[in-house]
């Protein structure tokens, strides 16, 4: 793909959490590419530029190798990402990341319904973004509202952008709040 300089993935497996076992164990892997900004350093009113060279590439792409980190767990949770560096604007990591020419191919292929959480911001090279993660059938389902924080040293330069796709075996370790809306039913609000 013209304009990828890097790729990175990132995966955690959480075995125990607060001194009890988690089994199995818990699951997220995050695949981020380093792909050049075409925008960057100017203002430009369309931006199909970067849209067309990276949302169906980096979907695919990103999608098959947090798939393929994840090994044979099944995917119950997903998000997505885009850190801009700061020769550009949150918008041109947006073009990319919210377009259905990317989420479809981060939906299809784990059989999700919902719509991929996101985050999105600007930042120097080496800066955190924390990829929100939701039940891929239902985001209100509360055991699978998780963050995940993802870096890459020496990435985004000024004119690159870091775009992002997290995978979920499960929700949180040890998840035990009660069912979305239930503490209206009880009358304690």
């Amino acid at each position: 793909m013209e304009g990828l300089r890097k790729l990175c993935v990132i995966v955690e497996e959480v075995r125990a959490e607060a001194g009890h076992p988690v089994e199995p164990p818990t699951l997220v892997a995050a695949a981020g590419a380093v792909v050049s900004n075409p925008l960057a350093g100017r203002f430009v009113e369309d931006l199909a530029a970067v849209a067309d060279a990276y949302c169906e590439p980096l979907g695919r792409l990103l999608t098959d190798r947090a798939l393929a980190a994840l090994g044979a767990a099944d995917v119950e949770g997903y998000g997505k990402g885009a850190l801009v560096g700061l020769g550009g604007e949150v918008e041109h990591g947006s073009a990319i990341i919210h377009n259905l020419r990317f989420g479809n191919f981060v939906r299809e292929p784990v059989g999700g319904s919902s719509l991929l959480p996101s985050a999105e911001k600007c930042g120097p090279a080496g800066a955190a973004i924390d990829l929100a993660l939701k039940h891929k059938d239902d985001h209100t389902v509360r055991s699978h509202h998780q963050t995940f924080e993802v870096r890459i040293p020496d990435a985004p330069r000024d004119d690159e952008i870091v775009v992002w796709v997290a995978l979920a075996s499960s929700g949180r370790p040890l998840a035990r709040l009660p069912a979305f809306g239930s503490e209206l039913a009880s009358g304690s609000v």
